[in-house]
């Protein structure tokens, strides 16, 4: 895209894209998630890989859960990246590959590999690595999502407590050349919004259906007076 693209073109890109009413649980994602592409379309150093695929779809499926309608959650993706110059379908591909590679491995290996920026690696994972093999590599928080995201998906990590998988990406993050103390930042507040969401969408729901009992029951009221 070229630089001179403002956050306001973006924006405007996105809402011809997606011309429907958000709900106000969402907004804050999806603003969020609309400058974070368009910086990262303007950084010289950002090459999207599958390491970012699935960090970006990882982070998008987990906070839009709940999104209604359910049918408007894929387009709502798309024309997140679209308006910024990406091909999300592309990243869904990549993060979908990335995921079915991982799967074939073990934990141990998978992390191996990741600490050694794919050095060793079957072509197939090595690729998901290019960008942070890049000299030039520009770091997202979504490389750090997409980092914890791969470890989950290896053989063996759904008996991993979670904390130690968490542990086990900041170490991986060093090794890898990333900044341990961002990674850590930003995969604790990856967690910690991610809980935070969860029970926002539970509350959702729960008031949603209480108003619905509520309308149902004065309904009934009404049909036993008549």
């Amino acid at each position: 895209m070229s630089a001179s693209l403002t956050v306001a073109d973006s924006k405007r890109a996105f809402h011809k894209a997606f011309p429907y009413v958000i709900a106000p649980l969402y907004r804050r994602l999806v603003d969020e998630l609309l400058v974070e592409l368009h910086l990262l379309s303007h950084q010289k150093g950002f090459h999207p890989d599958g390491l970012f695929a699935v960090g970006l779809t990882q982070v998008f499926d987990s906070f839009s859960n709940g999104y209604k309608p359910d049918t408007q959650r894929e387009p709502l993706f798309l024309a997140l990246c679209s308006a910024n110059g990406f091909d999300g379908e592309g990243f869904r591909q990549m993060a979908a590959d990335a995921a079915t590679q991982v799967g074939h491995h073990s934990l141990d290996e998978v992390k191996g590999w990741l600490s050694n920026r794919g050095e060793g690696a079957p072509a197939p994972i090595a690729s998901l690595l290019q960008g942070v093999q890049r000299e030039d590599f520009h770091y997202s928080r979504l490389v750090a999502v997409g980092l914890l995201s791969l470890l989950q998906r290896a053989q063996g990590a759904e008996a991993i407590d979670p904390q130690a998988l968490r542990s086990a990406a900041h170490e991986i993050g060093e090794a890898m050349g990333l900044i341990k103390s961002r990674v850590d930042k930003d995969l604790s507040l990856y967690a910690g919004n991610i809980e935070k969401m969860t029970q926002a969408v539970e509350l959702m729901e729960e008031t949603v259906a209480a108003e619905r009992r509520r309308r149902e029951r004065a309904e009934a009221e009404h049909e036993s007076a008549d």
